[in-house]
């Protein structure tokens, strides 16, 4: 993490004693991701392909830690960790680098970190992963034993939270959700693909917790039975508060469910280095947007703005963008004269939060690699 980066609070106005120490709470698998960029095409099978680049960072639910965390915001995560060296990094990357609350994870004996490996070709990117299911919380593995043991230190119960961020998966409902939004979180969720074939909201119970959806633009389609993006926000709207439908290279479209208020905000066009965690980003950016009350057009173009930045960048958590990136963007794209006004006009509300100062473009991040001994 850049060590220079403003402390900007983007919620410092409306903070008050009463308000809970966290600002989002999420749970998830930490991943460990090699990423290898420069690759002219995909792997061929029987050959040896070299990478121009190559990065090391924690992933999975990492990615929107880091990215909530860059943002000012105070993240706390509930994930188990490995015991090995891989964990161990992880583990010290997001608390000891990010800030991240890791109060309520825990370090499993016995059980070996996920990891990762992702290769980024031609503006996409293919997958390698190995890792075996962490055990059920309050369970850790012990060698020599057939069944986990009791481990009490790990959390029954989310913390009181502005907000939380759930990935919702057919067929299954998390109780920590309901407990979440009872004690007022606002609740935040993405979904993956539907390998069953089904898609039914119905077989997603915790969407009824929740302020926000924010599937891209196919599940959207696929889940509503539309054959237009926004037509698909429309219908979500009637089921969420907030419905958010991200759109590829035209951007994203939302729907305010409450006041039928809609708003499109195109994508910023970028050179893409490598996609991994630009969608974890994008959520990240909404949810700040959202807990900082700022209107929804707004909202859309900071997540598609810290989304883009972060394309631009090795790996998923460490590509994720903090104001200092913001500041040296909006501080460079003001001096190119090709240059919309119309579109440097959207991004206007920038000038209020960025310092007067930034840093010059392009910024260097974080090393993207493991154990460099100082």
């Amino acid at each position: 993490m850049s060590t220079d980066t403003p402390g900007i609070d983007p919620l410092l106005a409306l903070r008050a004693p009463q308000d809970p120490a966290c600002d989002v709470f999420l749970t998830g698998t930490v991943f460990l991701d090699i990423i290898f960029t420069g690759l002219d095409s995909a792997p061929v099978r029987g050959t040896e392909s070299w990478a121009r680049g190559m990065g090391s960072s924690p992933g999975g639910v990492a990615n929107m830690a880091t990215a909530l965390a860059r943002l000012g915001l105070h993240t706390s995560l509930a994930a188990a960790f490995g015991d090995d060296h891989y964990g161990e990094y992880c583990w010290d990357a997001l608390e000891q680098g990010e800030g991240i609350d890791l109060s309520m994870s825990h370090t499993v004996p016995g059980w070996h970190s996920p990891v990762t490996v992702s290769m980024a070709y031609e503006g996409e990117r293919t997958m390698v992963s190995h890792g075996h299911e962490a055990p059920a919380p309050g369970a850790s593995v012990v060698p020599g034993q057939t069944s986990p043991a009791p481990n009490p230190a790990f959390p029954q119960c989310p913390p009181r939270a502005r907000a939380a961020i759930a990935s919702l998966v057919p067929g299954r409902s998390e109780p920590w959700v309901a407990t979440a939004a009872r004690h007022g979180a606002l609740v935040f969720a993405d979904v993956g693909w539907d390998e069953s074939g089904r898609w039914d909201l119905d077989a997603l119970p915790d969407l009824t917790h929740c302020e926000a959806f924010l599937p891209n633009a196919a599940e959207a389609m696929r889940y509503t039975r539309t054959d237009c993006p926004r037509a698909a926000a429309h219908a979500l709207a009637e089921r969420v508060p907030l419905a958010v439908v991200t759109l590829g290279a035209e951007g994203a479209y939302a729907v305010d469910g409450r006041t039928g208020a809609a708003a499109q905000v195109p994508a910023i066009a970028v050179e893409a280095l490598d996609p991994t965690g630009a969608g974890d980003v994008f959520v990240a950016g909404f949810v700040t947007g959202t807990l900082a009350d700022w209107p929804l057009a707004d909202r859309l173009a900071f997540a598609g703005l810290t989304a883009a930045l972060s394309v631009q960048e090795f790996g998923g958590s460490l590509s994720a963008p903090g104001w200092a990136e913001i500041a040296a963007w909006w501080q460079r794209i003001r001096t190119l004269d090709d240059q919309d006004p119309a579109a440097l006009e959207r991004y206007a509300f920038l000038e209020e939060l960025l310092p007067t100062t930034a840093r010059a473009w392009p910024l260097r991040r974080a090393v993207p690699t493991i154990g460099f001994r100082r």
